[in-house]
């Protein structure tokens, strides 16, 4: 099963975030990406002393002596939901609450790490972080503080978040980041890998992984093909990601780029069959399903023509409200009819004012950044050819023309210091989760 899924950029650390990019160097997929309980020994057939009832949730805690409040919980689940524009049923509202309290718990661990090791973080620098937040949200600092008072947030709770950041960016910084030194060595092997692969496809993955038994199969298929139909409906993959079962869910199930051949058979199958925005699942693998989503794909130091940049032009016809079906088409024909006899970019002026049209200039648009269905459309215009019309009743009728294209030079490798580079910051990544998973075995939290 396939299906087209809308591009999502979601807000790294749910605001924030640290943001690591992929690392240019990563030839495999870790080791472990699937789940495995072998050494737990657990037992086929076991018996469950006492009663847990999932309908009593806990939304309180102390860590390690600190008290997080109902308070704290709300106000952050109020910050997500407001900034990702969920529209929650109950069931996901209270799963999501529950994430948002681990986050909490995490954020609490790394302030007190860094605290441990001396590490403060200064009041100056929260204020000059809130700022800057602010301005990306296209607002003052007071316009951002009446904001999330609006929605149920509060500055307290924000600025507690890029205190956690702070505080933990600093700590890797100091303990993990130089003890991550890559060899020349190492850097010409991974240079030697790329050039024996030059031309070959690589394939940008988002994974959603589920372990299943054989009694479970049925019912988790079930639910993985119901995560399909809300993707199809609009809701984003990295929402579905967070209740994977493999690693890369804290990264919204992103694989990175990864050839076919190092991916288990069916998966690898399934990649080199999708197109760029497609979703391909439940696919039944070792232990369970997993759902892809095929973000991007490239050949290995080979120019991509999505990578040309456009100049276009973009006319837009708004329908009156309560038009009907019928006049709405015939707006239509006549938009195609008047842009089919436009002859280049130097008459869209006038054609737009036939129209009674909007015209938006953007002379900088990689092919790859728009939305897939128009990716190869764009590729085959001539310089002053329009795209067909698209768009809704709702929203109105638009057609892109292309006023210019400058194609990609071809790809050369990437330099020994970006390999480098790419090789710490994965490693450090890495160091960085086992020591959070190391605090979190060793913190002492009391839920209430």
């Amino acid at each position: 099963m396939t299906l087209k899924v809308a591009r999502f950029c979601r807000l790294a650390g749910l605001i924030i975030g640290i943001g690591a990019s992929a690392a240019i160097a990563a030839q495999t997929v870790a080791d472990g990406e699937v789940p495995s309980t072998a050494n737990l020994n657990l037992p086929q057939n076991l018996q469950i002393f006492g009663k847990s009832d999932p309908n009593i949730r806990k939304p309180t805690a102390i860590v390690n002596g600190y008290v997080l409040t109902r308070t704290d919980v709300d106000q952050r689940f109020n910050m997500v939901v407001a900034i990702q524009q969920f529209q929650l049923s109950e069931e996901e509202a209270n799963q999501l609450r529950l994430q948002v309290l681990r986050q909490l718990t995490d954020e609490t661990i790394q302030i007190q790490e860094a605290r441990a090791n001396d590490i403060v973080i200064g009041q100056d620098q929260i204020d000059r972080s809130f700022v800057g937040l602010a301005s990306r949200f296209q607002r003052t600092p007071d316009a951002m503080r009446e904001w999330l008072r609006e929605i149920g947030s509060s500055e307290a709770s924000l600025r507690r978040q890029i205190e956690g950041e702070l505080a933990w960016q600093r700590l890797i910084q100091r303990n993990i980041t130089p003890f991550t030194n890559v060899g020349d060595e190492e850097v010409k092997a991974i240079i030697a890998r790329l050039e024996a692969s030059k031309g070959t496809e690589e394939y940008q993955l988002r994974e959603i992984y589920i372990s299943a038994t054989p009694e479970r199969s049925g019912e988790v298929y079930r639910s993985m093909q119901q995560m399909i139909q809300q993707m199809q409906q609009g809701r984003p993959f990295e929402y579905f990601a967070r209740f994977s079962e493999a690693t890369t869910r804290a990264q919204g199930g992103d694989l990175g780029w990864v050839r076919a051949a190092m991916l288990p058979d069916v998966l690898s199958a399934a990649a080199q069959q999708m197109q760029v925005g497609q979703v391909a699942g439940p696919i039944e693998v070792p232990g369970g399903f997993s759902i892809l989503y095929l973000v991007d794909k490239r050949q290995v130091l080979t120019a991509d023509m999505r990578d040309a940049r456009l100049s276009l032009r973009q006319v837009t016809v708004k329908f009156q409200p309560g038009i009907s079906e019928a006049q709405a088409q015939a707006k239509v024909a006549e938009f195609a009819r008047v842009l089919q006899s436009t002859r280049g970019c130097g008459e869209v002026g006038k054609a737009a004012e036939t129209l009674g049209a909007e015209v938006v200039d953007n002379d900088a648009v990689r092919v790859r950044d728009l939305p897939p269905q128009l990716q190869q459309i764009v590729l085959d215009l001539q310089v002053g050819q329009a795209t067909p019309p698209f768009g809704s009743q709702q929203e109105g009728v638009r057609a892109l023309v292309l006023c210019g294209r400058d194609d990609p030079q071809n790809a050369g490798l990437p330099s020994s210091d970006q390999i480098r580079n790419g090789i710490e910051e994965q490693r450090t990544n890495l160091r960085a989760q086992r020591l959070l998973r190391d605090l979190r075995r060793d913190a002492i939290v009391e839920y209430r």
